[in-house]
């Protein structure tokens, strides 16, 4: 291995020119160092009309800022919510896509970013650095781009999956700031219910797939008595760790990547950073392959279990937006409810609280103008609330209205059978009787 030279992250960022699109490692990872050397050039009026494009990020995100306006534009693949205000003011943009997708952009050129910038572990002996918590589609980004920078962060584990050449990098920059980490509140006693109606769909030497934040870590919570379970998911967070931990993970019963939970990146405490490096338990991988529907459906039993802001009586499920307001992302979810649809015995799980923290209910008759349908009707199986769990594969677009009341809160029970009754006409025999 070649002696590593490092520069400042000034000095590296003196590549970017004016017009360019620059692609962010993101979640947890994020290259902040270039970030703020990049500040510096706009504050000195060196640079305008900077395109990035990332998932979603944690900590400062000033490339989305007004005080920028004209030179950054932010056009990420899902919105967290340090960009959430500026995107909904226009100040910054959405791309949709699915994230199995995200590389396809960049490997395809219908997105060419000029520059990536990425944050990676130190070499191994042979050279090669990990990307970490956050392989997403930076791999394709870092193929791709004309310029490659890597901050080299010794916080950054080495994680077993796909690897890079550290050669590939044009400019090293180091850096020793700790990985951001996240603490998630304790489940509410609604999240747990919900927890519990989604366990119960999950059966031992299942393959698992689920997000990140109080709900999934709730599922988690009630899967301590299952066996056998393997992951194979976008992301996971501490709720699976200690599924690990107590041996309910092992991956023995799965068909690809057998006794690895494989994942493209995460978002958790520095528990889940640590377990993670040097560890052959684990594959960090190239979100192409991760949300690649025909990969998933390789493992059988698998069970993608997702979230929504609403759900309409006839399924389809929104969960990107809330109304015209951009909200997060299509994200992975459609990838995997269409790989669990393939899977040889797998479940397609969408659950969510029947009603919003303002009291707002969830199942709807008609989805608010302007919201997204990130999954279909077509594709919508199983439905969650903390009120019970209901089929709909199969069932007609008035069974589904019947079988969803029953599941929305208890209040809201009545106008839903009264609103469906004005959409589906005489023939509506809903669940109160008339």
């Amino acid at each position: 291995m070649k002696e590593i030279h490092f520069v400042s992250a000034d000095e590296a960022v003196r590549v970017v020119k004016s017009g360019d699109h620059i692609h962010l490692s993101s979640v947890a990872s994020v290259p902040h160092a270039l970030i703020q050397a990049l500040c510096r050039r706009a504050d000195a009026g060196e640079v305008e009309d900077l395109h990035f494009h990332h998932f979603h990020t944690e900590g400062p995100a000033p490339y989305s800022e007004p005080r920028y306006e004209g030179i950054f534009f932010d056009q990420g693949f899902f919105i967290g919510p340090n960009v959430r205000a500026n995107v909904n003011s226009g100040y910054a943009d959405y791309l949709p896509v699915h994230l199995g997708e995200s590389q396809k952009l960049y490997r395809s050129g219908a997105l060419h970013p000029n520059v990536a910038m990425v944050q990676v572990s130190l070499p191994d002996e042979n050279g090669m650095v990990s990307l970490g918590t956050s392989v997403d589609c930076s791999i394709a980004a870092i193929e791709v781009a004309d310029h490659a920078i890597a901050v080299v962060n010794p916080n950054v584990p080495f994680a077993y999956g796909d690897l890079v050449p550290i050669d590939r990098f044009e400019y090293l920059v180091s850096d020793d700031t700790p990985l951001v980490t996240k603490e998630f509140a304790e489940p509410t006693p609604t999240e747990v219910m919900i927890g519990k109606n989604c366990a119960e769909l999950v059966p031992d030497g299942a393959c698992i797939q689920m997000g990140i934040g109080a709900l999934p870590n709730a599922l988690a919570a009630q899967l301590v008595n299952h066996k056998d379970l393997g992951v194979h998911t976008e992301m996971f967070a501490d709720g699976i760790l200690r599924l690990i931990k107590k041996g309910v993970v092992n991956g023995k019963n799965k068909k690809v990547d057998c006794g690895q939970v494989v994942a493209s990146f995460l978002l958790g405490s520095s528990d889940v950073y640590n377990f993670i490096d040097h560890n052959r338990a684990v594959a960090m991988k190239d979100i192409k392959y991760t949300n690649d529907p025909w990969v998933i459906a390789r493992n059988p039993l698998m069970m993608a279990i997702n979230s929504a802001t609403e759900v309409d009586l006839t399924g389809q499920i929104s969960a990107d937006s809330i109304g015209t307001r951009i909200f997060s992302g299509t994200g992975g979810q459609l990838d995997f409810v269409k790989g669990a649809i393939m899977s040889e015995g797998g479940k397609s799980v969408t659950a969510f609280a029947s009603r919003t923290n303002k009291g707002k209910n969830k199942i709807v008759s008609f989805l608010n103008p302007g919201a997204g349908v990130v999954t279909p009707r077509a594709d919508a199986h199983w439905i969650v609330t903390e009120y019970g769990a209901v089929d709909l594969y199969g069932k007609s677009l008035q069974e589904r209205a019947k079988l969803l009341i029953t599941i929305a809160h208890p209040d809201d029970r009545e106008t839903l059978d009264r609103e469906a009754f004005e959409r589906f006409g005489p023939h509506w025999r809903g669940v109160f009787v008339r």
